[in-house]
């Protein structure tokens, strides 16, 4: 008899990232509730992801509670819209369950989808029926009423219940009635549990396998009209929500750090009293997702910062009267859009994101690949307001990450082309040629080649023994580099910081940026600056003194 252990949790969380993208479409298709906005099965992926990749890192010898609680609080995370925070505390409830746990067997199998289900519940103030909870719980009850000696009994029992409880949402929910659909989240609850059915089984998670998904035997649209309970469109009842409801034209979300469960239950009651679809989930670490609609955005972060400390926010606009409008997210599209037009750049930093932003950029912050990264560049790609779309990663490492975004926004209706910037420096170039009356296909081939046509260097410290093209160096030394490889090495900053700059022009140049690194002496900047206006008065020097993280000092010559 097959139990669930550490191996078999893993490939769940893979299946089912590789099921939910099989069938993210459909699932978009018909997210009519709590608001049209098309996008359930792209959150419930993208969270699944941040929490597939949160655990894949780990150790052979993980234990299972260990997998279990990474895949928790990778959700969390990376959670995206109100499925995307549900999603997230089924996974927390799971963990709960199997902490102390080497196998899952069939009875233990059963209490984890109770308490599953019932850490997912308390993550919504005001539950509504015919939702992906009224799914969940369907399942459950299906569970607990079946006789069970199998981990294929106890899944074959959830997906029935889940099957059945999907299928009746229309007649629970007035806006999935009129539309003649079943519920979005609903649907992904299907797949997640099918895709564990699907592995215990030993069939594929897809509608190709030689036995159809369960999301393919179920009918997501009924005929138009089916049932209403006279329950409204909004999240639940919570004050004033029937008068105020079509108002909650803006979903805010962001993580919550430096807070308490006392504190969160505050948050959670000021978030219900201005808007609602509110629900604050934690992952048992410390960190809290926060979900709400509203007509406030500044009031809602505004409750966050009274009670925690708020990062990672994200706004979309909802639903206007004329229907779905593309999301909006932090900064507004007005900062970064023109028109059908948009730059979206990659950059660490506050000081950074500033002087991009300053030069029309959307800024999406972050200098390492992972599952957060991956939000906020789907976020900005699909917030910016605009069509076409030009990506600036602005470091080495970020390829990879980028050009999966692109590929997300694609598949979403965006045409994006990566401009492929090693550093800030040589995004600050590609943004000086950018305009948006040329054609887009020229205006990303002009960025490119600005890009491409501007030499990058850098000046660190080293923190090993290292060999380098240079020499070897020993910890403390300053490093320059120019292209990513290492020329020269040198005992003080200053001293280096010329030489760089001095092999940087010996072949010429008419424009260098000079951008002050967060590990620089504060009269660095002044002093390289004045010291080439006076040896090269040819050359138009711009410095800015932005801090940039892990730096001494980034330049662009062109």
């Amino acid at each position: 008899m097959r139990n669930l252990d550490v191996l078999l949790l893993r490939r769940w969380a893979e299946d089912c990232v590789a099921a939910l993208e099989v069938h993210r479409e459909r699932i978009d298709g018909i997210n009519v509730f709590p608001v049209p906005d098309a996008d359930t099965g792209t959150n419930l992926l993208n969270t699944m992801r941040a929490a597939s990749e949160r655990a894949g890192p780990l150790p052979g010898g993980a234990t299972l509670g260990e997998v279990a609680a990474a895949l928790a609080t990778g959700a969390l995370l990376g959670a995206r819209g109100n499925s995307g925070v549900i999603l997230s505390q089924m996974l927390r409830g799971l963990a709960e369950a199997v902490r102390d746990l080497d196998l899952v067997d069939p009875p233990h199998l059963v209490t984890a989808l109770v308490g599953v289900e019932r850490v997912a519940r308390t993550a919504v103030t005001e539950p509504a029926p015919g939702t992906m909870l009224t799914v969940l719980a369907g399942s459950v009850e299906a569970v607990e009423a079946a006789s069970v000696n199998t981990l294929v009994d106890v899944l074959a029992a959830a997906v029935a219940g889940a099957e059945r409880a999907l299928l009746a949402t229309p007649g629970q929910q007035d806006a999935l009635a009129a539309t003649g659909v079943v519920d979005a989240g609903g649907c992904g609850v299907l797949v997640i549990l099918d895709a564990l059915l699907a592995l215990v089984e030993d069939r594929p998670p897809s509608a190709d396998g030689p036995r159809r998904d369960a999301l393919s035997r179920v009918p997501l649209r009924t005929p138009t009209g089916v049932g209403g309970t006279g329950v409204s469109g909004a999240c639940g009842a919570g004050p004033g929500a029937d008068e105020l409801g079509p108002d909650y034209d803006h979903e805010v979300m962001y993580l919550l750090a430096d807070s308490d469960e006392g504190r969160v239950a505050e948050l959670r009651a000021a978030l219900s009293a201005i808007g609602d679809c509110v629900s604050v989930a934690g992952d048992g670490a410390g960190h809290w997702a926060v979900h709400v609609h509203c007509a406030d955005v500044g009031a809602a972060v505004e409750r966050g910062i009274e009670l925690g400390r708020p990062h990672r926010v994200r706004v979309r606009r909802l639903v206007t009267a004329s229907g779905p409008t593309p999301g909006a997210g932090v900064p507004t599209p007005a900062s970064g859009a023109t028109g059908g037009r948009a730059v979206v750049a990659v950059v660490s930093g506050e000081g950074l994101g500033e002087l991009f932003r300053a030069e029309g950029a959307v800024v999406v912050h972050g200098n390492a690949a992972g599952p957060e990264l991956d939000a906020a560049l789907d976020d900005a790609l699909l917030g910016a307001g605009a069509r076409h779309v030009v990506l600036l990663p602005n470091g080495q490492g970020l390829t990879a990450s980028v050009e999966q975004a692109a590929g997300r926004a694609w598949e979403r209706g965006r045409e994006v082309v990566v401009v492929p910037t090693a550093s800030p420096v040589q995004g600050l170039a590609a943004l000086a040629v950018h305009d948006p009356a040329r054609r887009p296909a020229d205006d990303a081939v002009s960025m490119a080649e600005a890009a491409a046509a501007t030499r990058r260097g850098e000046l660190m410290v080293a923190r090993r023994a290292a060999l380098t093209w240079a020499g070897r160096c020993e910890p403390g030394d300053v490093l320059g580099l120019v292209d990513g490889e290492v020329v020269l090495i040198a005992d003080d900053v200053p001293s280096a910081a010329l030489r760089l700059l001095e092999r940087m022009l010996t072949n010429g140049a008419e424009i260098v940026t000079v951008l002050n690194g967060a590990d620089a002496p504060p009269t660095l900047l002044g002093a390289i600056t004045a010291r080439l206006r006076a040896n090269h008065p040819e050359v138009e020097v711009t410095g800015y003194d932005v801090q940039v993280p892990d730096a001494v000092l980034l330049v662009g010559v062109e």
